[in-house]
């Protein structure tokens, strides 16, 4: 059980997964299109992405797009790294146990 170690805890919610899946591939995405895309209410998406900033997995920038405020979030470096391990730990995982 060698993979328990490396599981990555911020990774446990698949909120988080989902989140995580979406930024490693695009440059950036709004708040809105995250919460629409994983169909999640506005508070439920701030405290995940909250989570993740924490952790310096991403990073978001606040701008106007006229004159509505628009956020966008990004995946960092560290975060790709992090994302790409646990991705690595669960297959790892699962061929153990096939």
């Amino acid at each position: 059980m060698d993979w328990l170690e490396k599981f990555n805890k911020v990774f446990e919610s698949k909120i988080r997964l989902g989140l995580m899946s979406v930024l490693v591939v695009n440059d950036s995405v709004s708040f809105n299109e995250l919460k629409d895309l994983l169909q999640l209410t506005d508070g439920n998406l701030a405290s995940h992405l909250k989570a993740l900033e924490e952790a310096k997995y991403v990073v978001f920038q606040k701008q106007f797009s006229g004159r509505k405020p628009l956020t966008t979030y990004k995946a960092t470096d560290q975060g790709q790294k992090a994302f790409s391990e646990h991705l690595q730990v669960l297959e790892n995982m699962i061929r153990e146990n096939l």
